[in-house]
């Protein structure tokens, strides 16, 4: 069985819609690989197939130029953090630019998308995140895979629960 890499700041990333069981040929390490990344780096070429070892090591955004998350989304956090979100870290699915969120002075973990009912646990403690939405709105309508999603991160260091909302 093949070992993948682990992403610290994207635990779910191989759960999730970011990598295919596809295969092909790495455009960077030209490896024959069975798993392709799914989304579009921010890059000027259009890469036909990315693996994971290649984003984790940072070769593909080396290669190409690019980045996977762009640095105007993550939040102030130190140098070699952002280096680490925008360069060797796969990114999300989102409606709009996607947003990295941060605490204790680290980017969080994207844990993944969800809507009202997975989010009940944690309501209190992500108050702070959806200040500028009617509770309601988010009590009735946030969906995990519809025009109004939830985008759940969790701290590395204490485990705090943050959100993003974004809609179509």
């Amino acid at each position: 069985m093949i070992c993948l890499p682990m992403f610290k700041y994207h635990p779910n990333a191989y759960q999730l819609d970011i990598f295919v069981n596809e295969k092909g040929i790495c455009s960077v390490c030209n490896q024959k690989r069975t798993i392709k990344y799914n989304l579009v780096p921010y890059c000027v070429e259009d890469p036909d197939y990315i693996c994971p070892w290649c984003i984790a090591d940072g070769s593909a955004a080396e290669k190409y130029q690019g980045q996977f998350n762009d640095n105007y989304g993550v939040e102030d956090v130190p140098s070699e953090m952002l280096d680490e979100i925008v360069l060797k870290t796969p990114s999300y699915s989102s409606w709009q630019q996607e947003v990295w969120l941060s605490h204790c002075n680290e980017p969080c973990a994207f844990i993944g998308y969800v809507g009202a009912k997975e989010i009940e646990p944690y309501f209190d403690e992500i108050l702070d995140d959806i200040q500028d939405y009617p509770e309601e709105l988010i009590k009735s309508s946030l969906s995990k895979d519809g025009t109004f999603v939830g985008y759940l991160f969790e701290c590395v260091q204490c485990a705090k629960k943050r959100l993003h909302v974004d809609c179509d």
